[in-house]
């Protein structure tokens, strides 16, 4: 089935989308490779909102916190991939996807890992009402795995990082802050999964999508 560009050209659903001006060229063998689900912007300005409440309320305590431009709900992490086999991860995700139609899932709940007393991550859980964020995540590990792509050996557990304490120092009290202020529950439709390359930097991480796949309407 052929899709509209956006610069007016055509694309099958689940085609690469390199090579492209957008997309550079790099002279390493491997690139850094993820496959998520985008957030829309209304999402994004709740978590940035919350992100700038909970930094008012504990100010003095170091984290590194995440920009809301590159919170994404990641399904599956491979890591340093080389190149020649990202197609074969887009070609996984297509048929991962090919049978789901679009579904809604929750955003909400204060969360960290590993626990309040010595919390390293703070995050934003995910609600699956239906289950098929599940499935699908379940489906992807196992068309990568036929792609020899190693399947992740803890159980699936989305949400969205808005933080990360590399100190002890006034984690608690960072993690009490965050656990005890409200998120307003929100609702997003799940209707494409995007392949990301990550390129990390100085200046943080830069995300480029190299594939994108609709799931069915």
């Amino acid at each position: 089935m052929m899709r509209k560009r956006g610069d007016g050209g055509t694309r099958r659903s689940g085609e690469t989308v390199s090579p492209s001006p957008h997309l550079p060229i790099s002279p390493s063998p491997s690139w850094r490779i993820f496959c998520a689900v985008e957030l829309p912007d209304s999402v994004r300005a709740q978590l940035q909102e919350h992100i700038r409440q909970v930094r008012e309320a504990v100010p003095d305590v170091t984290a590194s916190w995440t920009r809301v431009d590159n919170i994404h709900l990641t399904l599956k992490f491979f890591g340093n991939v080389n190149i020649d086999r990202i197609p074969k991860i887009s070609a996984a995700v297509e048929r991962a996807i090919k049978k789901f139609p679009r579904f809604s899932i929750g955003i909400g709940k204060t969360g960290v890992f590993p626990k309040p007393s010595r919390a390293q991550v703070l995050w934003i859980g995910v609600n699956d009402p239906s289950g098929k964020l599940s499935e699908v995540q379940r489906q992807l590990e196992n068309e990568c795995a036929k792609e020899k792509f190693e399947k992740e050996d803890r159980a699936y557990r989305p949400h969205l990082t808005i933080a990360r304490l590399r100190k002890p120092e006034g984690a608690r009290h960072l993690a009490d802050a965050h656990l005890n202020m409200d998120f307003e529950p929100a609702e997003m439709t799940v209707s494409e999964l995007i392949v990301f390359r990550s390129e990390l930097s100085s200046k943080g991480s830069k995300y480029t999508a190299i594939s994108r796949h609709k799931l069915s309407f």
